[in-house]
């Protein structure tokens, strides 16, 4: 083919038809870029089936990621709920009430001194930002809800480390000057395990009458209830944040299979 548009080319030339050779060359210059956009919007295409192939994947691994957050979650919210529970159980005693069964108050109260703080799965929002992939997001719905989500997420940090700054100074502080945290810990240890660990052991009932005409522990035990509720506002904000960006994941990846 070349040496035929070759031939074309030189046999113009010895005929001195310039003004032909000149149109041939400007069809010859036509045809090669034309062939050179052929050739690059092949390139994009292929280019743009490897990112949407690249973002479905991402897009999946998110779907997995967020409902494992769910799951941790309502774990949370039910643990955070007991919580709850606990702390309004001891400041009822705080407000009066008798103190005759040491066990139940001695399970509630070691029930707020020991909490975690939640981490969330985001491990494929994590490599999509290292990365500088997020662009590859190309539903603004799914992107943005990601970003809110981490947003809410900070903000669940700071009210977490909010909390332990209080449980320092108003639970943790005041009772290792007025409790015996020895038979304590084995009582509530026998106790979360149904006998199978610690020990079924007496409990101080001096100690925890001291403890309830302490003011600050009394406070420690109205931000827990206070904090934890918040707590819970946000866990279940996130929840749903969580559902509303796997409907959207789910919407683009039917959306693809139809394609």
């Amino acid at each position: 083919m070349i040496k035929f548009f070759r031939h074309i080319r030189q046999q113009l030339v010895t005929d001195n038809k310039l003004s032909k050779y000149i149109i041939y060359a400007l069809g010859e210059i036509i045809l090669v870029v034309i062939g050179i956009l052929i050739a690059l919007q092949i390139n994009n295409s292929n280019e743009d089936r490897k990112q949407r192939k690249q973002e479905l994947h991402y897009l999946q691994n998110l779907k997995t990621d967020l409902n494992l957050n769910i799951s941790e979650l309502e774990k949370y919210i039910k643990v955070r709920n007991s919580r709850i529970e606990s702390a309004n159980y001891v400041l009822e005693h705080f407000e009066g009430k008798p103190l005759t069964d040491l066990n139940a108050f001695a399970f509630h109260t070691t029930n707020i001194y020991i909490w975690q703080k939640f981490s969330q799965h985001d491990n494929t929002f994590q490599e999509l930002v290292n990365s500088g992939n997020l662009a590859l997001i190309s539903n603004d719905t799914i992107k943005n809800g990601l970003l809110n989500l981490q947003a809410l997420y900070k903000k669940l940090k700071n009210e977490e480390e909010h909390f332990r700054f209080d449980a320092e100074i108003l639970l943790y502080e005041p009772s290792y000057g007025v409790l015996d945290l020895n038979p304590i810990v084995k009582n509530f240890t026998y106790q979360v395990t149904n006998g199978q660990s610690g020990e079924n052991i007496a409990l101080p009932k001096a100690n925890y009458e001291a403890m309830l005409k302490d003011l600050r522990q009394k406070n420690g035990f109205v931000m827990a209830v206070y904090e934890f509720s918040v707590m819970n506002n946000q866990f279940d904000a996130m929840k749903g944040m969580c559902n509303s960006i796997i409907a959207s994941i789910d919407r683009e990846l039917t959306t693809e299979k139809k394609d």
